[in-house]
């Protein structure tokens, strides 16, 4: 079942190109990569289908409803993750930052807490509960950041950089909980080894534009085909290359 439809999706900041007649689908607990050089518009595309900006021209559809930011309905069926913890996590305790958009919404401080650590359970994060995140690892800090989203129980988690700046254990900690996640998801990043593991799809941008899509497992070996992208193969597979 399609859940998700982009459909000639342009974005333009003032004069710039960001993204240029963009076309893609997801269906309904698929995962979707999306890789590129910088400025390629990844970090833009998952904005707008989160509906956090408006596209100078096309569409995108969740369930048939067209995103904007009047349509509520739609965006409570994404949640994002951004590329920075720092950025999503404001709140004095992790608790409360991972109910802050179930309280806002008004439940209560009690039901709230008992939402919020059953969430923080699922990502292998309760017992940060109490913690201020000030105070966390980068781990533990994207851990609660996925749990902020997770709670309100989107169709579609979209993640910018899920796996920057984190330690190897903690970069497996989070590809291993982005391979068992209950929802749709759509995953940007420059970090080729983790859309590997990962599998599914993949979607390729370039100066704005589709340059490939189709199976990550495929397209991530095509050395010649990453290189006109201003990408290389990922690390393991040039690994195994040299030996």
């Amino acid at each position: 079942m399609e859940l998700l439809r982009v459909r000639g999706l342009s974005y333009r900041y003032e004069d710039a190109p960001v993204l240029r007649g963009i076309d893609f689908c997801l269906e309904s607990g698929g995962r979707l990569c999306v890789a590129g050089a910088n400025g390629s518009g990844k970090s833009t595309l998952l904005e707008l289908i989160a509906g956090c900006m408006k596209p100078s021209s096309g569409e995108i559809l969740v369930n048939g409803e067209r995103v904007s930011a009047k349509n509520a309905g739609t965006r409570r069926k994404t949640g994002m993750v951004f590329q920075d913890p720092d950025n999503q996590l404001f709140m004095p305790t992790v608790w409360e930052d991972t109910a802050f958009a179930v309280m806002h919404r008004g439940v209560s401080a009690e039901e709230g807490r008992e939402l919020a650590l059953e969430t923080l359970r699922a990502v292998g994060a309760e017992h940060l509960a109490d913690r201020p995140p000030y105070k966390l690892s980068g781990g533990e800090k994207q851990r609660a950041a996925i749990a902020s989203a997770l709670i309100l129980k989107p169709e579609i988690l979209l993640l910018d950089e899920p796996t920057a700046a984190l330690d190897p254990r903690a970069r497996r900690n989070i590809i291993a909980l982005l391979k068992n996640l209950d929802c749709a998801a759509v995953i940007a990043g420059h970090d080729l080894d983790m859309m590997l593991e990962l599998g599914g799809d993949a979607l390729f941008l370039c100066r704005g534009r589709v340059a490939a899509r189709g199976k990550a497992g495929d397209l991530l070996r095509d050395e010649a085909f990453l290189r006109s992208i201003g990408l290389e193969l990922p690390l393991g597979l040039s690994g195994r290359r040299e030996n």
